[in-house]
């Protein structure tokens, strides 16, 4: 029995080890829709086989040309990072439907009804995403209400033959 155990955990390690030497299809995504990306990409897409996974970087309320817009208004910032995620969304051949998953940093978690009534506008909201709410003491700039990361699981178009 001990030398079972002993061959099953081997083999065990040794699958462990060839799945992690295969490097996953991963791309970076950096649409010119949104602002220019500085030392980060705004996603990554992981190939899935049958869809693509896409993680896309917290958005916040930059206009394509990096200008915060909404300064001291939660409703209009969230707006912003909405339509940034939908962008980086579409440029990967998905739409808001294929969200997952979003997270929110708010400096006044107070103020998530606001950011769900336009959120509303961008989800299915008979299913919406899995999602999590954080307050946060600060963003990297002092205008910023708060940023959205999401997650999206993009199917990909099956050829007719």
């Amino acid at each position: 029995m001990k030398a079972l155990f002993s061959s099953g955990l081997l083999l065990f390690i040794a699958g462990t080890a060839a799945a992690q030497t295969r490097p996953a299809s991963v791309t970076f995504l950096n649409p010119a829709t949104v602002a220019p990306a500085k030392g980060y990409s705004h996603a990554a897409q992981v190939d899935l086989g049958s869809s693509t996974m896409l993680i896309i970087s917290g958005q916040v309320a930059l206009d394509a040309q990096g200008a915060v817009v909404g300064p001291g208004n939660v409703g209009q910032q969230a707006e912003q990072a909405f339509a940034n995620l939908k962008a980086i969304v579409e440029a990967a051949g998905g739409t808001m439907r294929d969200v997952v998953k979003l997270s929110y940093f708010l400096l006044d978690v107070s103020q998530l009804p606001a950011v769900r009534t336009v959120r509303d506008r961008y989800i299915n909201t008979s299913t919406p995403p899995a999602s999590t709410a954080v307050q946060v003491s600060k963003l990297f700039r002092d205008e910023l209400l708060l940023e959205i990361e999401a997650t999206a699981i993009i199917p990909k178009k099956q050829s007719t033959r």
